[in-house]
């Protein structure tokens, strides 16, 4: 059931530590999370999305409250934003919930038992001392070490998106199409966004690469922006567009200098991120999905044109004629 939600409402701020997770959708990010929010006598559920969670992580979510019909009132985060905790029983309870690989409640015990506060700083800087708790041999240890830097990679590329204005649904896709390679892939060209994630489209990316300082005329947005422009077309029922209009097209939708969209066409051709062909004689331009989706659609054309129907021939006298063969 739909929770009830009002487009005026104004946006709040609620900042807490997670006691529990419901539900986290990997794939997504889509959770379900029990907070212990500043203010709130009981715990208050929280849903949004986010990389990854876990119970005594601190939350700071920007949102709404709504009322679902099933589950009452809850707090609908649209920017939802976590930190490691930074109590002992807050430690405690992220390193027990299972987030570090080869370390589960009775361990997370010992292990805040003998480093408190400090247990963080302990595994980051000095990892070797994580051989004094009773249980962590040389292996255990490198895996903890490990998982917790594999959890830090997480927050700073979820903190990198945060920065650079993409909210945190698309930062959780982003990280799941990318990995650990989200910050290079967005550095080096961030108008791959809207190639390979569903849901990205040109606009989203160049609005992203302009908060990343991406110059109008950079190779990479005109690039792009000659699929946007197809796109564009497509939307208004062409197949493709004749080699003039999309430079035309273009132009007008990037405001760049013609030369440069010519220079950055010939670069796409040639790396067959857009395919041309001839209509009528005139050179024309194509999505390479879509042209090789006309390409099927003629071949099969042609290919019933030519072969016998498979259905029996009858004369004018109204007999049939049996098929050979």
């Amino acid at each position: 059931m739909q929770p009830s939600v009002n487009s005026t409402q104004p946006k709040e701020t609620l900042v807490g530590s997670v006691e529990r997770v419901t539900f986290h959708n990997e794939d997504n990010g889509f959770a379900v999370l029990k907070v212990k929010a500043r203010g709130k006598r009981d715990l208050v559920p929280v849903v949004g999305h986010v990389a990854s969670i876990s119970a005594g992580e601190f939350i700071h979510a920007v949102g709404v409250w709504t009322t679902d019909r099933a589950h009452g009132l809850q707090f609908k985060a649209d920017f939802l934003k976590t930190t490691p905790p930074t109590t002992a029983e807050g430690i405690e309870k992220y390193l027990g919930s299972g987030m570090v690989r080869g370390i589960g409640p009775v361990l997370a015990k010992r292990i805040v038992a003998a480093f408190g506060e400090k247990t963080f700083e302990i595994i980051e800087a000095e990892p070797e001392r994580m051989r004094e708790v009773s249980g962590i041999g040389e292996f255990r240890a490198g895996k903890i070490v490990a998982g917790w830097a594999e959890q830090k990679a997480v927050r700073d590329i979820m903190v990198f998106l945060h920065a650079n204005g993409v909210g945190t649904s698309r930062a959780v896709r982003i990280f799941k199409t990318y990995g650990h390679g989200a910050i290079q892939v967005m550095t080096e060209n961030p108008y791959r966004l809207a190639r390979d994630i569903r849901g990205i489209g040109f606009k989203t990316a160049d609005a992203i690469a302009m908060k990343l300082g991406m110059a109008r005329e950079a190779p990479q947005r005109v690039r792009a922006g000659i699929s946007y422009a197809l796109q564009e077309a497509m939307d208004e029922g062409h197949c493709g567009l004749p080699v003039e209009e999309l430079v035309k097209l273009t132009v007008t939708l990037l405001d760049v200098d013609e030369r440069i969209v010519r220079s950055a066409l010939n670069a796409e051709l040639a790396d067959g991120e857009v395919v041309a062909d001839s209509i009528e004689g005139k050179p024309c331009v194509f999505l390479r999905g879509l042209h090789l989706a006309e390409r099927g659609a003629a071949d099969r054309l042609l290919a019933l044109a030519r072969g016998a129907p498979p259905w029996p021939t009858v004369d004018r006298h109204g007999i049939r004629t049996p098929l050979l063969g």
